[in-house]
């Protein structure tokens, strides 16, 4: 379909209706088609090219554009807008240019201020970066000028319909079913797990399955800078989101004050979306103060390269010795979990450590399971997650949960 059949059609929409009217979805479509079908009397077009024509124009008015079609393709995971002009996507971890772009650079504009005023953000030239979500979950990133020098900039990532299970995973070979079977009990004996990883590896969606493990009776409050996570099995369930200052520069709330005040919901698990910075030290307190069973995420480069990370996130919070810091984390957190996008751009879990505490000075891991690379094939790697020879010492949470008992053979 050629863009300035396009163009001509949302001009001439644009003149005949009034686009402010509190006109439905129905009607608008309908009035849409007549304009199609009047313009088709000179221009003959297939029926399925006018109904696509249709659906473009309406999505170019009511809903998100050129993106609608990426967003109801299941295919596409990821949408990355470097300008009006410069669109890719990924598909199956790989990336691709699309064909078409924006009509213009202020037609963008207004696509993202109708996205962050959906969800009460606001993103200006003086506060030009923002994080927000459509309404499917999907998360947005966006980046005004004059930070952002080619001109607007929006990363869209898109979450199934339905977050995956962990035997969706252990089936695609993210995780051994050995693995899997090990964070079960793990989750259901109230262990505090922290999941690193870099950019694109998986960690929400897996921290997503993970929180499957959690029993349905129990109460949980989920805090998130723009809300993701998915969880579907726990009933009494609380969502937090951040939000950013007004145009005044008022009425922000932070992730720290969201994690001190779910800590006066009686909360049984509280699930932090992801710690950056100050707030480290609010999670790790609360994982210290009966609150088992916490979940977070974070981005490192491995499990032992996010010991180091957190300690930077807590010392830009509090003024803290850094032996004060490492005892922190040392008796908060029990197992991470560490996931990677391998070079054939599959994400799989490379690392399930355990912290043991803090000996010498240092935080103390050791490896219950590392990814080993057997072969390549035909570009895909092959291999998995391997039992190492250490065993589980913190064992008196499997005890405390009458699971002591259960897969000791290599727990």
């Amino acid at each position: 379909m050629q863009e300035e059949t396009v163009l001509r059609l949302k001009s001439r929409i644009r003149e005949q209706l009034d686009l402010d009217s509190a006109m439905s979805d129905e009607e608008f479509t309908e009035q849409i088609e007549r304009t199609v079908f009047h313009w088709c009397r000179d221009h003959p077009l297939t029926a399925s090219e006018k109904v696509q024509l249709v659906r473009r124009l309406f999505n170019s008015f009511r809903g998100l554009d050129l993106l609608q079609p990426l967003m109801e393709d299941p295919t596409v995971t990821e949408i990355m807008i470097n300008g009006h002009e410069e669109l890719f996507v990924e598909r199956a971890g790989r990336l691709s240019r699309l064909p078409f772009a924006f009509e213009s650079r202020g037609r963008l504009e207004d696509l993202i201020q109708a996205v962050v005023s959906g969800v009460n953000r606001v993103v200006n030239e003086s506060t030009p970066i923002v994080d927000a979500r459509l309404k499917d979950g999907s998360r947005v990133h966006i980046v005004l000028p004059p930070v952002a020098l080619k001109g607007p900039t929006m990363t869209i990532r898109k979450f199934p319909e339905k977050p995956l299970h962990m035997n969706d995973l252990i089936a695609i070979g993210a995780i051994t079913e050995e693995a899997a079977e090990l964070l079960r009990q793990l989750v259901a004996a109230k262990y505090n797990i922290f999941i690193s990883g870099g950019t694109g590896s998986g960690k929400t969606t897996f921290l997503n399955a993970l929180s499957q493990y959690i029993p349905e009776d129990e109460r949980i409050v989920t805090i998130e800078d723009s809300a993701e996570l998915q969880i579907r099995t726990v009933p009494n369930l609380v969502s937090l989101e951040t939000r950013n200052a007004n145009t005044e520069g008022k009425g922000e709330i932070t992730m720290r004050e969201l994690i001190r005040a779910s800590l006066r919901m009686r909360p049984n698990r509280i699930i932090v979306g992801e710690v950056r910075g100050g707030e480290a030290i609010d999670m790790l307190q609360a994982m210290n103060t009966g609150h088992d069973g916490s979940l977070s995420t974070g981005h490192s480069n491995s499990a032992r390269d996010m010991m180091a990370r957190l300690e930077t996130m807590v010392l830009s919070g509090a003024e803290l010795p850094v032996a004060v810091i490492r005892q922190q984390i040392g008796s908060a957190i029990d197992i991470i979990v560490h996931l990677s996008r391998l070079r054939d751009r599959s994400r799989r879990v490379t690392e399930i450590c355990e912290i043991t505490g803090v000996h010498n000075g240092e935080v103390a891991l050791q490896t219950l399971y590392g990814f080993e690379e057997q072969a390549e094939r035909e570009g895909k790697v092959i291999g998995g997650l391997k039992r190492t020879e250490h065993k589980l010492q913190r064992r008196w949470k499997l005890q405390m949960a009458g699971l002591s008992g259960v897969g000791e053979d290599h727990l």
